[in-house]
């Protein structure tokens, strides 16, 4: 790729027409003009910082050092900058980013203007603080929503959407830009404590989930009063670490890698294009994250085109230096680790040490200059986006309006009530009737609302508990007698003679959680003591559980006739979970991640690798409860399922449709779960794999036709030469409602096969079939540059969905410099072309209408870009293509 210097252009026109040139110099620098584009932007301020100044930009400072009145990582109410603290740790060098603080937005926007005010050019800094399931800063409370893993258990990505858009504007109504989530490692050891902030084992619904969420935390712009960065974490493999110990070694090959632990990333990344990424602590295959170029730089920005920044997990850099024993000094670790491609420390290292690494080393040679303007120009980038030159203060008057809205309390309790799994219900136990003359409600987890990890402190929210909610339904002539479980003789007398014993146990936040490893996966304490007690007493029991990880329960299975898994379900999960238990909500959370039968059977996940054939030979290999599975008060039936494969050469798309229908009694929801599985492949693949989900929800006796399009990104594997290939052969597709059960069906590919994304485009899009009525085929950062496509013959196609017949107006962004050229757009028969292109500038993008196309019915089509011209054609970089319905 090609540029002309901007500097340059500016000397030359200043020799030849002063006056302009005096004209010019009046005006303001170009990183001040609103209207001028990002990247120049940024280039023309990193052009004008001082080595300091650029060091300053990637150091993270707490909000101790800018605040009078603060407790720990919470400025207190009252609290305003103090003039001498920021002075000394900040002075006239700016600053990148402020953590722990947790202001109101007053109080951000005081610290705001200070930081512009004392800095030479004017940088804003970037509030970034931890929002994972809620935030809330000192001085108003927030919305709390369920953990993470209950969100996995919903199976529903609008939801996962709504959940980080609430978040997002609360924090963004605050005067915070940069949330730290969510978290997308793929869970495989349930030892391992933060399960319960991820969205599970499978790097598919990871993928989906995680997509959804950075897409409604950034929105389509992050130049808004509402949306904010989000940042996926931990990049990568974090989720399977040695022993189930958080940050030990990760031992996985590059297959592995690449197609489990980064397929979890990649949809965040490549499709909702997440402007921040927090690197691990951890190594793999000896080199650690934060020195891993390959990681960070190949895949991330090469292969996946990522254009944020990437901030170290907290102390991560330090890890080079004093655990991974990688750097002989810290100012070696700091210089490893921008090199590899971090571009902002997390407390790693002292002020002083961290910035004169930075300034030591391009001064002795040790770190490149490039190095280190590429790691600004990133974190700049980032500021730009969010509008903080333009606009950096905060409404005032926003957070009332915004902090626990209507809506998103709405949310947050739909959220718990979809995630909410029924394991096991013998009998038709559950739902409870209402009018029973006494339940017993016994256990640890009863009275107190367990919420999780990572739970921002609420001062004046209630939270409601299993007992609250239970006593909130019942009839008036119900009784309900409550025991905390503590005196295990004194619960069973209160268990006898109950119509119903609803026994509420699981883990508590200490024993789940960031650095909360188990060495077993029992219910801990005296829990399972107090279970076989109570069970023993007669009554019917229903287990209750609330729990960050899969707990292994084969007492439980057997001998409780009624499981319901509830996770953390939020500030409202005990109305949630009552509701469930009489029936006003039917259960419809799907497990996303097996519940083991003990600690002996790890790891047991469903999508093992074909060759482990061999059992244990004194336990049964089988999961307690399989991935995908859940119980409902109605049942579903599956049949009608066909497969149909796209024509040799054509762009690839599988048909996969089937038929559901509720042949229960009453109304409710079915996860319908596609796994594919080939028959033969050039490398060892899972023994199936979640290709495809669909939440519906249907009526009693009503019947639904599902239709899911596999793409290349489903289907594709990582092959023997170390690349993405499509592979011909047979396949089986299994549709059903969990990983244990199903119909199955087949599908041939035969060569050639044809992926459905063709050219050299940097983000070609791997992702699944797009649908309208208004489509967007993008995958671009805002306006900005997002790949450069110089291969004519290959050009680049997407596969999409059309909702229904008619005429649909096509149009095109696109940037190029110096070269006259043209191009097409070919769809449904027709192709359209540009016509001769001007010059635009790389980062100048022009919008262009190219006239309609008619497309003869509904249905899946390719729509390409191909040169008009292949002989001429210099070199294009495509942004979005538009379809949208012809008036």
């Amino acid at each position: 790729m090609r540029k002309i210097s901007a500097m340059l252009l500016v000397s030359a026109t200043a020799l030849l027409y002063p006056v302009a040139s005096q004209a010019a110099a009046a005006a303001p620098p170009v990183y001040k003009q609103r209207g001028a584009p990002i990247e120049r932007r940024v280039q023309d301020l990193v052009g004008r910082m001082t080595v300091e100044e650029k060091a300053r930009q990637l150091d993270m400072y707490p909000g101790t050092d800018v605040v009078d009145k603060i407790s720990g990582t919470h400025a207190l109410p009252g609290a305003h900058v103090d003039a001498g603290k920021m002075t000394k740790s900040l002075g006239a060098a700016g600053v990148g980013s402020i953590h722990d603080l947790y202001a109101d937005a007053a109080l951000s926007n005081e610290i705001q203007r200070w930081v512009i005010g004392h800095n030479r050019l004017g940088i804003p800094a970037l509030f970034i603080e931890e929002g994972l399931h809620g935030f809330a800063n000192s001085y108003q409370d927030g919305t709390l929503y369920p953990q993470s893993i209950n969100l996995a258990a919903t199976w529903n990505p609008d939801l996962a959407r709504r959940t980080a858009a609430g978040i997002a504007a609360e924090a963004r109504s605050s005067g915070v830009h940069m949330l730290l989530g969510p978290v997308l490692d793929v869970a495989r050891d349930p030892r391992w404590g933060r399960v319960e902030e991820d969205f599970g084992e499978d790097p598919y619904l990871t993928g989906e989930l995680g997509a959804a969420y950075v897409h409604g935390m950034q929105g389509d712009s992050l130049d808004t009063d509402h949306t904010v960065i989000s940042e996926p974490k931990h990049f990568a493999g974090h989720g399977s670490p040695e022993g189930g110990l958080n940050t030990a070694p990760v031992h996985a090959g590059e297959r592995e890698i690449r197609t489990v632990m980064l397929r979890s990333f990649e949809p965040a990344i490549r499709r909702s294009h997440a402007m921040g990424v927090m690197v691990a602590y951890h190594e793999i295959d000896g080199i650690p994250c934060t020195a891993n170029s390959w990681l960070l730089t190949d895949v991330l920005r090469k292969e996946w085109g990522f254009q944020g920044f990437v901030l170290a997990d907290l102390g991560a850099i330090r890890y080079l230096y004093d655990t991974h024993d990688l750097a002989a000094t810290p100012g070696d670790a700091v210089r490893i680790a921008l090199t590899a491609g971090v571009d902002m420390q997390f407390y790693d290292f002292d002020h002083a040490t961290f910035q004169n690494a930075i300034i030591s080393g391009v001064r002795t040679g040790s770190l490149a200059p490039a190095v280190l303007d590429r790691a600004v120009s990133r974190v700049l980038r980032a500021k730009f986006a969010l509008g903080l030159f333009d606009h950096p203060y905060v409404d005032t008057k926003l957070a009332p309006k915004v902090m626990r809205s209507p809506a998103y309390l709405a949310t947050t309790l739909q959220s718990s009530r979809q995630s909410l799994c029924l394991l096991k219900n013998d009998n038709a136990l559950l739902p409870l009737a209402k009018t029973l003359k006494k339940i017993t409600v016994i256990g640890p987890n009863a009275a107190t609302a367990q919420t999780g990890d990572y739970t921002p402190p609420l001062a004046n929210v209630r939270f409601v508990t299993v007992l609250d909610g239970v006593k909130s339904l019942v009839s008036a002539g119900t009784e309900v007698v409550y025991d905390d479980g503590n005196n295990i003789d004194a619960a069973v007398a209160k268990a006898r003679g109950a119509d119903a014993v609803l026994l509420c146990l699981g883990e508590r936040q200490g024993i789940s959680g960031e650095g909360s490893d188990r060495s077993s996966l029992g219910l801990p304490d005296r829990q399972q003591e107090l279970l076989e007690a109570v069970t023993a007493a007669g009554a019917p029991t229903v287990l209750v559980l609330q729990n960050g990880r899969p707990l292994a329960l084969p007492w439980a299975a057997e001998h409780v006739p009624a499981i319901l898994e509830a996770w953390y379900p939020g500030e409202r999960g005990g109305q949630a979970i009552a509701e469930t238990l009489f029936g006003d909500n039917n259960p419809s959370g799907r497990l996303p991640i097996s519940f083991p039968r003990s600690i002996g059977a790890l790891p047991d996940f469903y999508n093992y690798d074909r060759n482990k054939r061999n059992h244990y030979i004194d336990a049964d290999p089988a999961p307690l409860f399989p991935f995908g599975h859940g119980l409902s008060y109605t049942t579903f039936q599956y049949s009608s399922l066909t497969a149909a494969a796209s024509a040799p050469g054509k762009p690839l798309d599988v048909a996969v449709s089937v038929t559901v229908a509720n042949t229960g009694a009453r109304a409710g929801d079915e996860v319908v779960q596609l796994y594919l599985k080939p028959s033969v492949s050039s490398v060892v693949t899972p023994e199936k794999a979640l290709k495809g989900f669909r939440r519906i929800t249907l009526k009693a006796g009503e019947k639904r036709r599902v239709t899911f399009h596999l793409t290349s990104y489903e289907l594709e594997v990582w092959n023997m030469q170390r690349k993405w290939s499509v592979e011909s052969g047979d396949y089986s597709v299994t549709v059903g409602g969990s990983s244990k059960e199903g119909g199955v069906t087949q599908f041939s590919l035969r060569a050639p096969v044809a992926p459905g994304q063709g050219g050299v485009i940097t983000l070609s899009p791997r992702q699944s079939t797009l649908s309208g009525p208004s489509i967007r085929l993008a995958e671009e950062v805002g306006r900005e540059f997002i790949g450069y496509w110089d291969n004519p013959v290959a050009g680049a196609s997407w596969i999409v969905h059309i909702p229904k017949a008619g005429r649909y107006q096509v149009g095109a962004d696109y940037s190029t410099q110096n070269w006259p050229t043209s191009f097409d757009v070919i769809a449904a028969g027709k192709k359209l072309s540009s016509g001769s292109i001007k010059s635009s500038g790389w980062t100048d993008y022009k919008h262009i209408d190219l006239g309609a196309i008619a497309f003869p019915a509904a249905g899946v089509y390719p729509v390409s870009i191909q040169a008009h011209d292949s002989k001429t054609f210099q070199g294009l970089n495509i942004g979005t293509v538009t379809l949208t319905p012809a008036k």
